[in-house]
């Protein structure tokens, strides 16, 4: 039997038109690189191909050590997580990546990087061959991450080892075809025993939402809705009531990607929510500065997450160590944009 692909009229792009909007970016930016051939079987292996450089491989092992050294007793729940930023008037710093992208084991680690800076909450992104919601970097990431051999239950497995290390939690970003093939039960109880704490399902429209989000519940994992510039006043409020953890506002009418600036009418689109919902408000899609991300606070946002400057700065590096270093670099440059006011 054939697995349906919903396509919610909040989302974005139509396949055809994302696919043109890739290759006019691939054609114009020959940076963006589908099919980058330097995946690593696993952790081991990348201490090792680092070894063989320039770059000295105790420097690396510490690196790891440190990174994996950092532990929580209990990791917090999104809605602990907010609470404790409305008490400091803090937005939150949302870091996006897609896991396996150049391989799991620098995922691991640069997930446990993300947290060891104060991360808020980190979403992972599964990826996925027709990953509509997405623009020209991430599908590219994806694409390799695939083609380097990840899949769905090899990224659990991951996450089941580095969630619990993590205060940070995490939110996974899938598609529903992967979820349907699954099933809803036992996919939601294999979140529940990685260590999962949200669920973000970009083409699964809101009136598909309930029995996922049901099982959700039953398993404490928060099922995070989108809602976009192009969402009408009367689902829009509908959204805010349902969705849990926080709201993501999609910040363009578009895919992902790296912008200049971030659209002005976000301003508009969150004083908006705020008169629908009192959960938090974070907003997407064309965040890759600090400066990005202090517009976003500025316009009363409660988080800014930032996924296709960190996808690139990962993905695309000349080896996984330089990746991990330019990650860190550009988390810090937006955590920093976001200190707390009190």
């Amino acid at each position: 039997m054939a697995l349906r692909l919903f396509r919610p009229t909040e989302v974005l792009y139509t396949s055809r038109q994302r696919k043109a909007e890739i290759r006019k970016c691939v054609q114009t930016n020959p940076s963006v690189n589908m099919l980058k051939p330097k995946t690593i079987a696993n952790q081991t292996s990348f201490v090792s191909k680092i070894g063989n450089s320039s770059i000295r491989t105790s420097r690396i092992e510490s690196s790891a050590k440190t990174f994996a050294a950092t532990t929580a007793s209990e990791t917090l729940s999104i809605t602990e997580v907010f609470e404790g930023l409305t008490k400091k008037k803090q937005c939150a710093f949302v870091p996006f990546l897609v896991a396996g992208d150049p391989d799991l084991g620098t995922t691991e680690l640069a997930l446990k990087m993300l947290d060891s800076i104060g991360a808020d909450v980190i979403e992972l992104g599964v990826p996925y061959s027709d990953p509509l919601a997405d623009g020209p970097v991430i599908h590219a990431s994806a694409t390799r991450a695939l083609a380097g051999g990840a899949t769905l239950v090899k990224v659990l497995e991951m996450v089941k080892r580095v969630a619990p290390t993590l205060k940070a939690p995490l939110v996974l970003f899938t598609y529903i075809n992967p979820i349907m093939r699954r099933g809803y039960e036992k996919f939601m109880g294999e979140l529940q025993e990685a260590g999962v704490k949200g669920l973000l399902v970009p083409d699964i429209p809101l009136e598909e939402t309930y029995t996922l989000s049901a099982l959700a519940k039953e398993r404490g994992v928060d099922l995070v809705l989108l809602t976009t510039p192009t969402t009408t006043s009367d689902r829009m409020k509908s959204i805010a009531e349902k969705t849990e953890g926080f709201l993501y506002l999609v910040s363009v009418t578009g895919v992902t990607g790296m912008r200049t600036t971030v659209a002005t009418k976000v301003e508009g689109l969150v004083e908006e929510l705020k008169n629908y919902t009192d959960k938090p408000i974070c907003v997407g899609f064309g965040v890759s500065k600090g400066e990005h991300a202090q517009s976003l606070e500025g316009w009363g946002a409660d988080g800014a997450i930032a996924g296709s400057a960190l996808v690139r700065a990962l993905g695309e590096a000349a080896t996984p160590e330089e990746g991990l270093a330019a990650v860190e670099a550009l988390a810090r440059e937006l955590r920093d944009a976001l200190p707390p006011r009190v």
